[in-house]
């Protein structure tokens, strides 16, 4: 890959990507798109559904589409923050304690179940998920570029798991549901399976750590006029007035609702971004970070219904086809 791209090239780019993660994934296309617009925009992603909805494969087909090295760490109650950053052992060889990788040290991190495990260990992934670094015992080591976390969560079981703290939550760039598939994808699937007669799925790569870095820096140069941007403002401002909330979206909210949509306007194949674009991730960037007031629980309002509210009341801009500032 060449270390610079055009955006029509870094569009391309992304089709290939998810048409190569959609020979594993099959009827996600709307939420696979938004995984990879987090991924292009810089951040990290929550994928929160139950369980069996192909998130790991997601991840995987990702990682391996991309070109990026992939770790698993499956989340569990005993697990330690060393688990996950590394720790210093003793080599007796040297006589010297020496530095052991963990698992973070990767391209793209599956952090499975991250709702299972205590908060310490939570909290082992905010310095790496905001900085890129890693600090042990007061040593600091960088990150690879780009690092990437996807970490998944199951919503509805709460026996024997740790909610993710409001500080965690706002780290993530965009929280996704993939949902149930309809009759004919869920035959699909069966149909793809006994057809490759194996469980194991295998996407070959498109690009690579450069291409992606290089993919990156290209969506920088996208136009977002000035009245995008303060639409953008005035849905997260709208959403720390509302009625229902306690916590409204804080200034990274409004900043991930600007960063995903000039990733998502580049996947939809334009150089500028539109307000549908920022219709379109609204709720993934923005519902997380949310906290609804404790009473309204019962009837089922939540951060999402609220974004719902807010996108309905606040007025967008007009729509200029190729508008420019």
């Amino acid at each position: 890959m060449t270390d610079e791209l055009s955006l029509g090239e870094v569009s391309a780019l992304s089709r290939k990507v998810l048409d190569r993660v959609g020979e594993a994934v099959v009827g996600k296309a709307d939420a696979l798109e938004l995984v990879l617009a987090g991924i292009l925009a810089g951040g990290h992603v929550l994928l929160e559904d139950y369980p069996g909805l192909a998130k790991t494969l997601a991840a995987r087909s990702f990682a391996q589409a991309l070109g990026l090295e992939f770790r698993r760490v499956q989340f569990t109650p005993d697990l330690l923050p060393s688990d996950v950053t590394g720790a210093f052992v003793y080599d007796q060889r040297d006589s010297q304690f020496v530095f052991r990788p963990g698992p973070i040290f990767t391209g793209l991190l599956l952090a499975d179940e991250i709702n299972r495990t205590p908060p310490k260990t939570q909290a082992a992934l905010l310095e790496s998920m905001q900085e890129h670094q890693v600090t042990v015992e007061g040593e600091t080591f960088p990150l690879p570029v780009p690092f990437h976390v996807l970490a998944t969560a199951n919503p509805v079981e709460y026996e024997g798991t740790y909610p993710l703290p409001e500080a965690q939550l706002d780290r993530f760039m965009l929280r996704i549901a993939f949902g149930y598939p309809t009759a004919a994808e869920e035959w699909e699937v069966l149909q793809r399976r006994m057809g490759r007669r194996s469980e194991d799925q295998k996407v070959e790569p498109v690009t690579d750590a450069i291409g992606l870095l290089a993919a990156q820096q290209a969506i920088e140069t996208v136009t977002v006029d000035d009245t995008v941007g303060k639409y953008c403002v005035e849905l997260a401002a709208a959403t720390r007035r509302d009625s229902q909330v306690l916590v409204g979206a804080s200034p990274r909210g409004s900043l991930a609702l600007l960063l995903a949509a000039r990733s998502y306007a580049v996947i939809q194949g334009r150089d500028y971004v539109v307000p549908e674009d920022v219709k379109a991730v609204a709720i993934p960037a923005l519902a997380h970070r949310i906290t609804v007031r404790p009473e309204l629980w019962l009837h089922e309002v939540t951060g999402a219904t609220v974004v719902r509210t807010v996108l309905g009341a606040v007025p967008a801009p007009p729509t200029v086809a190729g508008a420019r500032q």
